[in-house]
């Protein structure tokens, strides 16, 4: 059954130290995106690897701290004015609705965007409903879970 998501929410990503990321759901992408900068491909003998930074200096929950993945790689991807870009694509893990989803980011510069992470099409047609008029249902749902377990003595 497919659950219901709203057109803003707020997520985790375990993988990257992110807890509580807002995100914009985008029925207009595919693929989902995430904000980072210092994005460099680098080479090591015969192994490639790709370090960036996620976030920016300016957002609240940015730690400075380097990711560095040897499993990544580049698609050609449409932006939000219909232009096709070369990005780097990575796998990782999103929780929402307290379930953990496999999930492929592009790495993109979103900075003048509002929201840091873009979910796209790829991730919300086998698993989710779109309802624009909601908003955090996951992370109340959350919320909610966490207040709950607090009171269970």
């Amino acid at each position: 059954m497919k659950i219901i998501i709203g057109k803003i929410d707020k997520a985790d990503f375990p993988d990257l130290h992110l807890f509580n990321i807002d995100l914009k759901v985008d029925t207009g992408a595919y693929t989902s995106s995430i904000h980072c900068h210092q994005i460099e491909e680098c080479q090591t003998g015969a192994e490639g690897y790709l370090k960036f930074r996620l976030l920016d200096p300016s957002h609240p929950d940015y730690n400075e701290k380097e990711f560095v993945v040897k499993n990544y790689k580049k698609k050609k991807i449409k932006n939000s004015f219909g232009k096709s870009e070369n990005r780097f694509v990575i796998q990782t893990n999103i929780i929402l609705f307290n379930k953990e989803f496999s999930i492929e980011l592009s790495l993109s510069e979103r900075s003048e965007m509002k929201y840091p992470i873009l979910i796209g099409r790829k991730l919300l047609n086998k698993n989710f409903i779109v309802d624009t008029s909601k908003r955090n249902i996951s992370f109340k749902l959350k919320q909610k879970n966490s207040s709950d377990s607090e009171c269970i003595q």
